[in-house]
């Protein structure tokens, strides 16, 4: 009986004992935002990656923030997220967060390519139709072309049922891009 006497003094201590001795520092950030343009962002700033992580690129790009869209798909590319990639060569080819560089949008291309990935496959094929940001091959491109429409891209169908000539799925508002430079 003495014991459980102790025992009842000592939890009726504790229970009188204030319980906010931590500090708010202590207990790290609380309810964080979660679901914020800018808590993705951060996290992507911190080397974050992950499919829905990933997938924010896209509306922060539709959104027109290019900037912390290409922070995204910049890290979840070289995670071997290969939609990033084709998102990457996007930025990179219309000049969106960063200046134009159709060499690095070639590049993205081609290692989403190399990876399997179909849209890849056919955006570097495309690029080395027109020699644009890697030299031309048009009989490379024309293989990475079929191994799309093969995939099932009906955009890659229709450019080979068009005899592989890209203005049938290039805008001619684009075509002093794609224009030779010499």
């Amino acid at each position: 009986m003495l014991l459980c006497m102790k025992k009842l003094a000592i939890i009726a201590t504790v229970l009188a004992t204030p319980v906010f001795a931590e500090t708010a520092a202590e207990l790290g950030t609380l309810n964080p935002d979660e679901m914020t343009w800018q808590s993705f962002t951060d996290r992507a700033e911190r080397g974050e990656t992950g499919m829905v992580l990933c997938s924010m690129g896209y509306a922060l790009t539709k959104s027109g923030d290019h900037t912390s869209a290409r922070t995204l798909f910049q890290n979840c590319a070289e995670a071997g997220y290969t939609g990033a990639m084709t998102w990457m060569s996007q930025l990179d080819n219309n000049g969106l967060g960063a200046d134009y560089d159709p060499d690095a949008a070639a590049e993205w291309d081609r290692r989403a390519a190399q990876l399997g990935d179909t849209v890849g496959k056919f955006n570097y094929g495309l690029d080395l139709l027109r020699g644009h940001g890697v030299a031309g091959n048009e009989t490379l491109g024309r293989q990475y072309i079929d191994d799309a429409a093969r995939d099932g891209l009906a955009v890659a169908q229709r450019l080979q049922a068009a005899g592989y000539d890209p203005d049938e799925v290039t805008p001619d508002a684009d075509n002093w891009k794609y224009a030779p430079l010499f």
